[in-house]
């Protein structure tokens, strides 16, 4: 089973970011998009989530990946669908 609400919190030039949302589209994962940046409620909301300012962070119905690389991204994706399956 996969998540079925994915949210990621992101800062525009940020690598991370940017290799987070390339790996959910080469994957076919459908998320929202919050720019942390342009969205003073997404970044308060990120920041109440993960504890910290650091992007990304990835809300997959409520469960909470924070400042992360894509390898953490791809255990965090798995061990969701391994609870879940």
């Amino acid at each position: 089973m996969k998540p079925e609400h994915i949210r990621l919190f992101v800062k525009p030039g940020c690598g991370w970011c940017r290799q987070a949302q390339d790996w959910l589209d080469q994957k076919g994962i459908r998320y929202d998009v919050i720019d942390v940046m342009a969205d003073r409620a997404g970044r308060k909301e990120m920041r109440q989530l993960s504890g910290q300012t650091l992007a990304p962070v990835l809300d997959a119905d409520g469960r909470i990946l924070a400042d992360f690389d894509t390898d953490q991204l791809a255990r965090f994706w798995k061990q969701f669908e391994d609870e879940h399956g």
